[in-house]
């Protein structure tokens, strides 16, 4: 199996250029699923149903959350009518939403999307690690499903790389999303879980992760908030993971960067 992640959409930068290349690659690189991280995807903030389902008839599959997953009161309204939208597994009981979706692929695979969201400097929600723990008693690879992708939205790598390690072996990916920012530690971990610390973002590269640079820029250097963000505008970058899976156990067999147009040095694989 091939499962493209793809890292936190911003604005409409972000939007357009996964929108523009999601068809080609899904058919170049013969695609059983693309996932992407949609929190930012409106105007940085949120996600609205309009978006979304603007993003599945561009050949989306699974939209994952974060922390900003209920910025738009329109998907909190309505993101029972959509379970391919997967908001964090470890928020309290009677969220909305749900925070794992099955996806069922072409080729009658099934792939378990699951994501959670740290709470280093995050907000506090419940466990991770048993949350996890918890779904994974329930499904099990080649056992109920062909594959498991986690989303991790986290702000320190440490918590990121802990969870990856707590899930080695037992899952097909662990990838962080949340801080913009592509990592290059992308690999096989010991028990066969891909891995990649952060994915990156989709969106401007010429800003502060995926915002205009001067209200940035004012925030750090006077300490105060005279506006606010916006998302870059200029021309976006799309970024993320691409992993094989081995058909035969659902764990890693190749993991490899993504990284195409806009400001970025482009890494396309040749598969």
């Amino acid at each position: 199996m091939r499962i493209l992640f793809l890292g936190d959409i911003v604005g409409r930068s972000g939007r357009d250029v996964v929108m523009a290349n999601v068809p080609r690659l899904r058919e170049n690189w013969a695609l059983d699923g693309v996932i992407v991280n949609g929190e930012n995807a409106s105007h940085g903030f949120g996600l609205s149903t309009k978006i979304a389902r603007d993003l599945f008839t561009a050949g989306v599959d699974v939209i994952t959350l974060g922390n900003h997953a209920w910025d738009r009161r329109d998907l909190m309204r309505e993101i029972s009518q959509y379970p391919q939208i997967v908001r964090p597994l470890n928020y309290p009981p009677g969220t909305p939403g749900q925070g794992f979706h099955i996806l069922e692929t072409g080729r009658g695979k099934r792939i378990l999307v699951v994501n959670v969201m740290g709470r280093l400097f995050m907000n506090p929600l419940d466990d991770p690690f048993r949350a996890m723990d918890e779904l994974l008693a329930k499904y099990r690879l080649m056992a109920n499903v062909h594959a498991i992708i986690v989303d991790i939205h986290a702000e320190t790598t440490s918590e990121k790389m802990a969870f990856g390690h707590h899930l080695d072996g037992r899952v097909s990916l662990v990838v962080g999303t949340h801080t913009h920012v592509p990592t290059a530690d992308h690999r096989i971990l010991p028990g066969g879980t891909a891995y990649q610390t952060d994915a990156g973002m989709c969106g401007d590269y010429d800003s502060v992760i995926g915002m205009m640079k001067a209200a940035s820029l004012t925030r750090f250097t006077r300490g105060i908030s005279t506006e606010r963000l916006e998302p870059s505008t200029g021309e976006g970058s799309l970024c993320g993971v691409l992993v094989a899976l081995d058909d035969a156990t659902g764990l890693g067999s190749g993991v490899f960067p993504v990284r195409l147009g806009g400001k970025l040095e482009s890494s396309i694989p040749q598969i």
